[in-house]
């Protein structure tokens, strides 16, 4: 299927690897250019060559965006880059309880997970909007609305996040520009998978993939889809949002996480 975005630019944050690198090799793939974003510049460099190895385009921009300045100037490179996609991907975790999570944790969390999108939208949705047309996506999590009690700061932060959405796309009402949550459940990136290698190994139970990957679907994510979730459905889903075949589909939080978020 062509998803209509030979042409468009796009920004995916937090992209020299996992679930950002798959998103924007998804949408180069569909003819859009990117513009990679990351803070290790020959990680996002990696990135941004295999793109171009496959036909696509792509460049690259470095920069923390839990600092104002430094967010300031990847803003304004994607602005001079005309973008007209805005996937803000970046956002860090830290596993905290109610017990061990002090304020400046919390005050971390919605820093590098709500205000480093905030950052950003401020600069390119105007532009986007003035020009009539532009997709803003924020990835969201299935703790925005079943809290992980391991990750108290960073759920809270994270329905912030879908909160925030719904309120941008009700502000750009009527100008061709939306703004959509994608929420990923329990994906299987490099990062999840030594979190729980590393915690399998402190506790002295084996800790290879192929004999934790089933332990963690049943008892840690158990799902109606019976499979962990990939970087790559993460991506098709944020691709579709991106297209002008979802311009009708404003201001959603998309769960894509095999069902395992309870439905209110």
């Amino acid at each position: 299927m062509d998803l209509g975005l030979a042409g468009r630019r796009a920004l995916v944050t937090a992209s020299s690897g996992g679930i950002g690198a798959a998103v924007a090799g998804r949408l180069a793939a569909e003819g859009c250019a990117v513009l990679v974003h990351g803070r290790d510049g020959p990680r996002a460099t990696a990135v941004a060559d295999g793109i171009r190895a496959s036909g696509g385009e792509a460049e690259v921009v470095l920069g923390d965006l839990t600092g104002d300045e430094a967010a300031a100037e990847v803003a304004e490179r994607a602005s001079e880059w005309r973008v007209d996609v805005l996937v803000n991907n970046a956002g860090p975790f830290v596993e905290h309880d109610w017990d061990t999570a002090e304020p400046s944790d919390w005050l971390d969390a919605m820093n590098g997970n709500v205000v480093s999108a905030v950052r950003l939208i401020r600069v390119l949705a105007p532009p986007m909007r003035e020009r009539g047309w532009g997709r803003i996506i924020n990835v969201g999590s299935r703790a925005a609305t079943t809290p992980l009690p391991n990750m108290v700061d960073y759920s809270a932060a994270k329905a912030a996040v879908v909160n925030l959405t719904t309120g941008l796309a009700r502000h750009l009402a009527g100008s061709g520009v939306t703004a959509n949550t994608v929420s990923p459940g329990v994906i299987v990136t490099a990062g999840m998978r030594r979190m729980f290698e590393d915690r399998a190994a402190a506790e002295g139970r084996p800790a290879s993939w192929d004999e934790l990957e089933p332990q963690i679907l049943a008892e840690y994510a158990p799902n109606p889809s019976g499979r962990l979730g990939t970087e790559d459905d993460i991506a098709a889903a944020a691709a579709f949002l991106a297209s002008p075949l979802a311009g009708y589909i404003n201001g959603i939080d998309l769960r894509v996480d095999g069902g395992i978020t309870s439905v209110a």
